[in-house]
Formats: structure tokens, sequence, C-alpha cells
């Protein structure tokens, strides 16, 4: 690993980190349309190249503030290389000088009598105020300079559109989004080499858990890196225009999110890997009851994901209880049922439950019901979502933070000796904001 991080880089970051973070809903993600233009898309571009800095600026600067030598673990030093060297490459991608008049056009609204500018985010239903903020201390107290800062800026604007633009523009999106890109590939294992340090640290420490603070600390990360990803795979597929063979998608949200397809999917992944894991010939069935027409405004790989999570535990547990050879294991129902603010979906398996004082440990990273934690072979994540049966402790809370990130969440209800009820929440209203760190 050649790339070093110097001091004036780190400088730069704490400048960066005194600004707030600026929320962003799923309802401004969509406002970008099929076919988002060059202007529009150069604004969601400038808005990005402040906004992503100030994200990662917060993460490599907690990072560094980790207590109890934890920020000192090989794995936690590697993230944070990572996370250094995207804001660097972010922050140094020349700008193209444009001339006034294209920079005045660019500030003025659209003509085409749709929202020039969006309503602000909602309050986000499911979190309390602050609860996934940052605790750096620096920045919040000057409230005033950041009213104007956070005013300018603005992610979504429709620009008016009527003419072309300069060829810089077009190259500079391009450019920018090959950069995302190559950002999004680097973080693509921070999941587990992030798990991997916890895993040096209890090592090195000798612990079994891990306390309230780390808990805490990371659930901020991986909320934190959960935005920044939407963030940039929704700029590169807003960019990369091949993605509109299907009109329903914007960037990668998916305004008709048929929720019994993708419950099928995760169903039969989850069955897969099961029978892969045990040696079964057939895993236990899993029922579904869902409207077959219900669709909402979502992002499918994040359902997809909390899902086959979800399910994958269900499935570990019925077949652990009910012993890999029994000929009939208890049917896992799933039912989906529609509200005006949410629709929920229900797994109920017959997997025995989890005791009451274990309930907590449920939310913790690394706590996992199999005996050993596997060393995580920190290329194994690179899809994010092909997951060992078995995982690493990671599946509940990090489903949890992505239902928790659009207004939704994750709610666990057992009955030891008999099953478990998980309850996935998913807001349908869309406006609620990020939650921000």
């Amino acid at each position: 690993m050649s790339w070093k991080m110097s001091e004036k880089l780190m400088d730069t970051i704490r400048h960066y980190a005194s600004f707030p973070a600026t929320g962003v809903s799923l309802r401004q993600m969509v406002q970008f349309g099929e076919k988002p233009s060059t202007g529009t898309l150069f604004r969601a571009s400038q808005f990005l190249a402040e906004e992503l800095p100030i994200r990662l600026a917060h993460r490599v600067q907690e990072l560094d503030n980790l207590p109890d030598g934890l920020n000192e673990m090989p794995s936690v030093k590697k993230v944070q290389a990572w996370y250094a060297q995207s804001f660097e490459e972010i922050t140094q991608l020349p700008r193209p000088h444009l001339p006034k008049d294209v920079r005045e056009r660019l500030m003025r609204p659209s003509r085409s009598g749709k929202h020039a500018y969006l309503p602000e985010a909602t309050p986000n239903p499911s979190i309390e105020e602050g609860q996934y903020a940052s605790h750096n201390g620096a920045g919040y107290a000057s409230g005033l300079n950041h009213k104007k800062f956070s005013a300018s800026r603005r992610y979504f604007a429709m620009v008016d559109d009527t003419g072309d633009w300069p060829p810089d523009l077009h190259l500079y999106n391009q450019k920018f989004a090959q950069t995302l890109h190559k950002i999004k590939r680097r973080h693509d294992s921070v999941v587990t080499t992030m798990a991997q340090g916890i895993l040096e640290y209890k090592r090195k420490r000798q612990r079994m858990q891990i306390d309230h603070n780390i808990q805490s600390f990371l659930d901020r990360f991986y909320m934190s890196r959960i935005g920044i990803r939407m963030l940039i795979g929704q700029h590169i597929a807003l960019t990369d225009q091949n993605h509109y063979r299907d009109p329903s998608y914007v960037g990668i949200i998916c305004t008709k999110t048929y929720v019994k397809d993708l419950a099928q999917e995760a169903i039969e992944n989850a069955r897969f890997v099961c029978e892969d894991h045990y040696g079964l010939f057939e895993a236990p069935k899993i029922q579904l009851v869902c409207n077959p027409n219900l669709n909402f405004m979502y992002v499918p790989g994040h359902l997809s994901h909390m899902l086959f999570e979800t399910l994958k535990n269900s499935l570990r547990a019925v077949v652990e209880t009910h012993g890999q050879d029994k000929q009939e294991f208890p049917v896992t129902k799933v039912i989906v049922a529609e509200g005006k603010e949410d629709i929920t979906i229900k797994i109920s398996d017959e997997g025995g439950g989890i005791p009451r004082s274990a309930i907590p440990l449920v939310w913790t990273y690394m706590y996992t019901t199999v005996d050993r934690t596997p060393n995580l072979d920190p290329d194994f994540d690179k899809s994010d979502f092909k997951a060992p049966m078995a995982g690493f402790g990671y599946g509940l809370p990090i489903s949890r933070l992505y239902a928790r990130y659009f207004g939704g969440d994750l709610k666990l209800i057992s009955m030891e000796g008999y099953g478990t009820d998980v309850y996935l929440h998913l807001n349908r209203l869309s406006s609620s904001s990020e939650p921000l760190q």
C-alpha cells in the first residue's frame, strides 16, 4: 500500500469535518427523473463534490478518535486510509472553468414548470434527533455560518435546460462519475475489514463482547456508509444512462418496487444458501402471503439485503432447533401488510426463539450464535450480499440500519421455546431525511 496520509491532508480533513452533513430524502433522490440533463447532473456533481468530503472527513476523524486502542488496530487503520484517500481524490478533482453566463444559467431554475427546488426533507420518524450524529464536538457550535452554508447547497435542482451546455460540463460529469466508481470499489469490503478490526481488538484485549461506546460508534459508522454508498450509487447510475431501459428506475431507486417478487427471490436465495451450508436435500419451506400488485418507491437492493439476512437467520434457527436429519421442518411464514404509512413484513419462524435476556445481544455487532467467529477474509464480502449462512453477527444490526435509513425499522419479538417474529417496517412516505452522522 503505497498511499500515505500527509499532515496537510489531515488538516484539510479536520476543516471539512467541522461542517454538518446535509440530509437527502428518497423523494429528493428520485426527482432527477429518467434522463437528467448535463446541467442538472452537473449541479448534483457539485453538491456531491462538497457533501461527500464532509461525510468522509467525519468518518476519518471519528476513526482517529476511537477509544481504548481500537484506533490502532491494523484493519481500522486500513479503513481510515481508504476514507482519507477517497476524500483526497474528490477534493483534488479539478473543477471546470465556466464562463459567467453558464454559471448564471446553472443557478437559474428550470422553465418546465416542475418544482425547481424541492421541499426540505422531513425528520426521520425512526430515530431520535442526533441518534446517529458524530460526537466530534467541532463545528456544531458556530451554527450561524452553517445555516448560510447549507442554504446555498442543494442536492437537486432542475436547471434551465433550454439550449446546449459546453462540452466541459459533460466531460466533468463523466470524470466525476469515474472517480466515484473507483471510490465505491475501494470501499466494497469496509464492513468486513472493520469487523476484522473489531476481532483484532477483541483478541488483543481478551474481550468477549464490545462495550456500548464501540457499539454506538459502529452504528454511526455503518449508517454513514449506507448514506455514502447510496449517494454514490445513485449518482453513478444517473450518469450512466444505460440504466434507463427500465422506466420505473431513477438511478438505483425503483418507483415501483414489487414486494412479492423481491420477497420470493430472497426466499429462494436464503433456502439455497441454507441447503448448501447444511448439506440438506431441501431447506425448510417458507410460505409467502403478499398482494402481488403491492409496490412502492424504494431501493430494491436494500430490501433484498434485509429480507435475505432475516430469512437466513430464521432458517438457521429452524434447522438447528429441529436437527439436520428431520424429515419435515415447520414452515416459516412471511406476511406482508399494507398500511397508509408503512408496509410491514413479518417473518415468523418456529426456530425455538431466543431467551429474553439475550435479545439485546442480537443487536450488537460480532454477537453470533455460531460457536467460532470465522476469521474474516476481507475479499469474501466484495458483493456485500453473498454472505455465508452463519455470517459473523452483522446480519440483524446492519439490516436494522438499512430499514432506519429511509424511515423504517426492524423489530424482533421472541417466544423462547417456540420461535421468533421479526417485523420489518418500511416507510411509504419517502420524504424523511437520511439519519445524519
